[in-house]
């Protein structure tokens, strides 16, 4: 069965029945089990990287952390060139095959990095292969991202679309919270020398064989795109979706508007979701088990307040959300930044982290449904996509890089400064930039998610 995504209608439908709420359930599942599974691989790196870095780099350079890091901030650079990719695929033959597509090249390179041969047995190749793979997941990633918020918006029901839509960033950390939990599992049952010296090849192991499963679900899901789109691409009549012309053309003010909402919101994601949990796995550091409880139990807060913030969006609006959180996160990171590395005490050092995902979440639930929201259903996976690449290779990716360099600088409060700024950047665009429950293009296709007399009559917002 197809769902509906672009009918021009801009007549309100009934309220979600029954066969609605189901078939939306059904496919918000199998689009949420493969975006799990990608970004479990994704945080695989990030969760294991202080075990396997001497793996890949020399040892005895002080600066291999350095490095590891790098090649993690290096993927992003893939990460719009995928956005373009994925978008167009999807935009041109339907998001379920650009979902199965990614998910497939994900797969692939964690079984090779898990096989990979270590830098004793065949030198600075093994950093080469690793390198490269991470470019390739970079890649797909930078699809994943796009092409699932795409998805998840347009098969959610009107009167349900940010909480179904929450379910991608649920997912999106579930990957980080299975990362984590993965650890926590092997330093049960290994030595820490046995992890660092063969047990952090499990989690890849893992994460391509979960891939084959998605892959199978993936392709049973329905697909959002309406069938006489896909007909229109295919005999010729309709040379618009997925192209770079049109966006740039058409729709060039929601694209600079998606990238200035994702600019504070990836570097915030990645300073409370990734340098957070490195600075308590830093102060723990003869308690490896505690900072990895610690963490754990962080990221699965963060990930069941999705859903909160989603339902919280269908009843006051998304930009209420946005605000909360830019105003926290300009006020808060100083805290996070500054104070977490001095607590030592397991309880108050959760505390310091969870403070900081209340306020993430008001982003975190809502903003891949606020950037869909932006773009009509012809060139949405495309500029959802490229919006946030772009945003996220610049600032999100290079932040647990940039953190890493200040701190071995003694440079931290400037790194706390850094991402106050972007926060706030995005804080005035929030304000000044959004409308709250203004009629979106999701509202012309498939109904309003806001309904009443102030609904009717308006135009898409961009």
């Amino acid at each position: 069965m197809t769902v509906t995504a672009a009918t021009g209608d801009a007549t309100t439908p009934p309220g979600s029945d029954h066969t609605d709420t189901g078939r939306a359930i059904r496919n918000t599942v199998k689009g949420s089990l493969g975006n799990l599974v990608e970004w479990y691989d994704v945080y695989t790196y990030t969760v294991f990287v202080s075990y396997f870095e001497n793996q890949f780099f020399d040892a005895s350079d002080q600066k291999s952390t350095i490095y590891a890091y790098a090649v993690f901030a290096l993927t992003f650079l893939m990460r719009p060139i995928g956005s373009w990719y994925f978008g167009r695929y999807a935009d041109r033959h339907g998001r379920r095959a650009a979902l199965t597509f990614s998910v497939s090249l994900m797969a692939f390179c964690s079984f090779i990095i898990a096989i990979t041969p270590t830098r004793a047995s065949i030198g600075t190749f093994a950093a080469v292969v690793l390198i490269v793979c991470r470019l390739i997941q970079g890649f797909a990633t930078g699809g994943e991202y796009g092409t699932s918020a795409t998805y998840m918006s347009e098969a959610a029901t009107r009167d349900r679309r940010g909480f179904f839509s929450s379910f991608q960033y649920v997912t999106l950390i579930g990957g980080h919270v299975l990362a984590q939990f993965t650890l926590l599992v092997l330093l049960s049952v290994l030595s820490r020398q046995q992890v660092l010296d063969w047990g952090w090849r499990i989690p890849f192991a893992i994460g391509g064989l979960a891939a084959i499963v998605v892959f199978w679900l993936r392709r049973t899901m329905d697909e959002s795109m309406s069938s006489e789109r896909l007909a229109a691409i295919k005999d010729g009549t309709d040379t618009a979706s997925g192209s770079l012309h049109e966006l740039f053309t058409h729709h060039w003010r929601p694209l600079l508007l998606c990238f200035l909402i994702t600019l504070g919101g990836t570097v915030a994601f990645y300073t409370y979701s990734v340098n957070a949990p490195a600075i308590v796995k830093a102060t723990f550091k003869d308690q490896a088990m505690t900072s990895t409880w610690i963490n754990l139990a962080g990221l699965i807060f963060l990930m069941l307040l999705q859903p909160v913030g989603g339902i919280l969006s269908d009843r006051i609006g998304r930009k209420p959300l946005l605000v909360f959180f830019g105003i926290g996160g300009v006020c808060y990171t100083f805290v996070l930044i500054m104070v977490l590395p001095q607590v030592t005490d397991p309880f108050m050092s959760f505390l310091v982290v969870a403070v900081g995902y209340v306020i993430l979440s008001g982003y975190t639930s809502i903003n891949a449904l606020v950037k869909a929201e932006l773009f009509p259903a012809h060139i949405r996976a495309l500029g959802v996509g490229l919006g946030y690449g772009l945003a996220n290779s610049v600032f999100g990716g290079t932040s647990p890089l940039i953190y890493q360099t200040m701190k071995s600088a003694h440079m931290v409060p400037w790194f706390a400064a850094y991402t106050t700024v972007c926060i706030a950047v995005s804080l005035l665009v929030y304000i000044f930039c959004l409308k709250n429950k203004a009629r979106t293009h999701l509202d012309v296709e498939l109904g309003d998610a806001f309904t009443g007399p102030a609904a009717a009559g308006r135009t898409p917002q961009q």
